[in-house]
């Protein structure tokens, strides 16, 4: 469509703004230029990756393998020129390279020829990740102390007769500075760097595993992320913003799992009051439904202290149910009245009374609990909880992550034609979206339902959110963890109570919502990417949440392609409920592949003996040609600007504006 005048006067006073950026006819005219040919570069890798519960060293390997690409670049790199012992070692030395070079150096006998080799073959592997990326943007990703050295090898060749000496002169005065092992590191992370264009992370960063905290470090150290919250990330969350019953949920969350390196290590969160209130109150209490899981990383424990942690686990268990009867009875909007079980139970005769029906108790040990006020606080407990959350509240750190996490985060995101969001959208049981009672009175669904709760997220960490308002946002933490109706969680219940104290397994079933039985349906799937507004011909939605069951058969590709489902047991806890251990989504130039990961074995052994995780990949979708920049949406965004800066050549040619030389 040809600019005009009338198009011009309407948008003069933008014109004259972006004249400051762009001040001549060839300044405009080469960034035209600029735009034009970085829409017709391939498209960037994404690498979409879900659940990783603290899982920090598999997690870290898949950044620096990126989810085995690099593995696979190698392999078409040098083909036959290498055995395969020898990739396996280009291959770690990238992956961790500080660590590979000290065994090296060791070892090499010959190593100033070592130093040769390995430099020109790093050299073309990031020739070949930087292939797709403009030189502006390669530059960006370049160590200042190498920028140039690294920029002048990545477009010079060997095989050009006329420049092979000046690379290998290069190359030797590299080695003869001893600057080989600080090239060697700096170029091994430009290639990690590059493998991956764009990480999405589909929620639930937080618990089960140990190292949640230095998933954070890292993330908050990346050069591009995304995440969309998961539940146990909202319970965090809410934790930060001193919600009681989150902090309990946190608390008994790592105990169960015996894990509490990222609240005692991580974040400096002093548990020893806990400790002596448990040994005080619970001494007696063998406390055997609270022993931690050994799935989880507690196996080596000893036995004083598994059961000083069951002791503790039952102690903050007790706590959360009273803390969560004072937030639901708060809101009875929730429905939530069914969850107060605490006044159900009858301690002479052992039994809990739900819907008329009486079950067996498998204890009745409850030294804090009032038979005439089960929900009041003792003394000791009110204090307890009080020190805990103020823990949390004023913790630098964690408010530190948690800030990022809002930065870099949502509910859910829609990117590249893919709705993105961790577990659900709450839907009838005719497929169509469910109104849910928000604010006394209003109730909304969909995007609308998830746009008004980030705000409400958000509002509980604004300093100037209104007092009524943020006390709403500090108690909703809890809906979206255990609310029926919750985009996080959507079962009928959380059926905490039971599992540890009654002992019919059938009071333990927690049934889903309808989008997670309606999920394979092609068509409720495209009907809530409509009602998403999200269009294009290879549309799809991408889930984390409910780790999907390998050995059982279970396909994580739902709905004929349309939907994805990418948590596959990132968690140790999950390796033998879903038989591996975690999925990467890649979408690159060519389409889809779903990576299927076994378990990691140590970062140690990978670097000693160069042993990688095993991953199957997976095709889940192939375009039938290259998507370039231009197929994305930071294409259409650059094809705007380009309309942007032909009016303003216009604008310029027409005496509208005028020049500034």
């Amino acid at each position: 469509m040809k600019t005009s005048f009338h198009d011009i006067e309407n948008d003069i006073r933008y014109l004259q703004l972006l004249s400051q950026s762009f001040p001549t006819i060839a300044d405009a005219s080469t960034e035209i230029i600029n735009l034009q040919a970085i829409l017709n570069l391939p498209k960037g890798t994404e690498h979409f990756l879900a659940d990783l519960h603290g899982e920090y060293k598999s997690f870290q390997h898949v950044l620096k393998n990126a989810s085995g690409n690099i593995k696979r670049k190698v392999n078409e790199i040098f083909g036959n020129e290498l055995r395969e012992s020898e990739k396996k070692e280009l291959c770690t030395l990238i992956y961790y390279p500080e660590e590979k070079l000290e065994l090296v150096k060791a070892n090499e006998p010959e190593l100033d020829d070592w130093y040769h080799i390995t430099i020109h073959q790093l050299v073309r592997i990031c020739r070949d990740v930087s292939s797709k990326y403009t030189r502006s943007k390669v530059r960006k990703s370049l160590p200042e102390d190498f920028s140039y050295i690294i920029e002048e090898l990545l477009h010079e060749r060997t095989d050009d007769v006329d420049k092979a000496a000046y690379v290998n002169v290069i190359i030797s005065t590299i080695i003869t500075t001893g600057r080989a092992d600080d090239f060697i590191i700096a170029i091994s992370h430009v290639i990690q760097r590059l493998a991956i264009d764009l990480l999405h992370i589909l929620g639930d960063v937080y618990d089960r595993g140990p190292g949640a905290h230095l998933i954070m470090d890292i993330l908050s150290g990346y050069h591009n992320w995304d995440i969309q919250w998961g539940n146990h990330d909202i319970l965090w969350m809410g934790a930060c913003a001193g919600n009681e019953a989150c902090v309990c949920n946190v608390i008994r969350l790592s105990l169960r799992y015996a894990n509490l390196a990222t609240l005692e290590e991580g974040y400096g969160i002093n548990l020893v009051p806990l400790a002596t209130f448990a040994m005080e109150n619970y001494g007696d209490d063998p406390c055997e439904e609270f022993l931690p899981k050994t799935s989880g990383g507690s196996a080596d424990i000893d036995d004083k202290t598994r059961r000083l942690t069951a002791q503790m686990h039952k102690a903050i268990t007790v706590i959360q149910f009273k803390v969560e009867a004072a937030i639901i009875s708060r809101h009875p909007e929730w429905g939530m009245q069914d969850r107060l079980l605490l006044n159900n139970v009858d301690m002479e005769r052992g039994v809990c009374v739900i819907d008329g029906v009486e079950y067996e108790m498998k204890s009745c040990s409850f030294p804090t609990v009032s038979p005439d006020d089960p929900y009041r606080l003792t003394p000791e407990e009110a204090i307890l909880i009080d020190r805990l959350t103020h823990s949390f509240a004023v913790n630098e750190k964690l408010h530190k992550h948690i800030r990022l996490m809002l930065s870099h985060g949502s509910l859910y995101t829609i990117i590249n034609d893919n709705l993105l969001f961790h577990a659900s959208v709450p839907l009838d049981a005719d497929g169509k979206l469910k109104d849910v009672e928000l604010y006394s009175g209003h109730k909304f669904c969909g995007r609308e339902l998830m746009n008004r709760i980030d705000r409400i997220i958000r509002s509980a960490f604004q300093t100037d959110t209104e007092q009524q308002e943020k006390t709403f946002a500090k108690d909703y933490f809890l809906y979206l963890w255990c609310g029926r109706d919750s985009v996080l969680f959507d079962k009928s219940k959380m059926a905490t109570f039971e599992r540890y104290f009654l002992k019919d397994k059938e009071t333990y079933k927690e049934e889903k919502g309808n989008y997670f039985k309606l999920r394979d349906n092609e068509k409720v799937c495209d009907y809530i990417l409509d009602s998403f507004g999200v269009s294009g011909k290879n549309r799809h939605i991408i889930n984390g949440h409910v780790p999907v069951h390998v050995m059982s058969g279970e396909n994580p590709i739902k709905a004929n392609g349309k939907l994805m489902v990418i948590d596959g047991g990132f968690s140790q806890a999950y390796h033998k409920e879903t038989g591996i251990a975690g999925y990467t989504l890649v979408y690159h130039s060519r389409g889809f592949q779903l990576v299927q990961h076994e378990p990691f074995t140590s970062t140690e052994d990978a670097i000693l003996r160069g042993s990688d995780i095993k991953s199957t990949t997976q095709i889940v979708e192939m375009s039938a040609y290259r998507m370039l920049v231009a197929d994305t949406d930071i294409g259409r965004e650059l094809k705007t600007q380009i309309k942007d800066l032909e009016k303003l050549l216009f604008a310029y040619r027409h005496g509208f504006i005028k020049e500034r030389r």
